[in-house]
């Protein structure tokens, strides 16, 4: 399956391929501060592959806080964060908003609250590693 998001002005654009096609997409409500108050809600396949398009960088912020391991892609233009990354041991990882999504029959979606409070550092990258998508891609158009 492919899934195709972007954010509100389609700056930030994905693709994401799901193989197997999902019976259902696991949707984790974070529930960390920033997650909180802009409504994430992820996704990730570790066997998928998420490709990135950029239409102008310079209309991207991206943001980092508490452990500083993750980065989250904004979008300046119309606020929203359709992608989440982290570079671990020299390799980008990520994950996908839900609620970026295009065209997904809501359905499928499974979602459940997540909680990462007192979580370390090396068991949270070692957590991103297994879970995350690990083929990630960006380019700029």
């Amino acid at each position: 399956m492919m899934i195709h998001g972007k954010c509100h002005c389609g700056n930030i654009a994905f693709s994401l391929t799901w193989e197997p096609d999902p019976t259902e997409i696991p949707a984790r409500a974070c529930g960390c501060s920033f997650c909180i108050k802009h409504g994430g809600v992820w996704t990730s396949n570790p066997r998928g592959a998420l490709k990135v398009t950029v239409k102008d960088p310079s209309l991207v912020s991206k943001y980092a806080f508490g452990t500083r391991t993750a980065e989250f892609h904004i979008c300046s233009q119309c606020g929203i964060v359709p992608v989440v990354t982290s570079r671990i041991d020299g390799h980008l990882y990520a994950v996908v908003s839900v609620n970026a999504f295009e065209g997904v029959d809501p359905s499928l979606l499974s979602r459940a609250p997540a909680n990462f409070d007192g979580e370390g550092t090396d068991s949270r990258l070692a957590r991103r590693k297994r879970n995350w998508i690990a083929n990630v891609e960006f380019s700029s158009v």
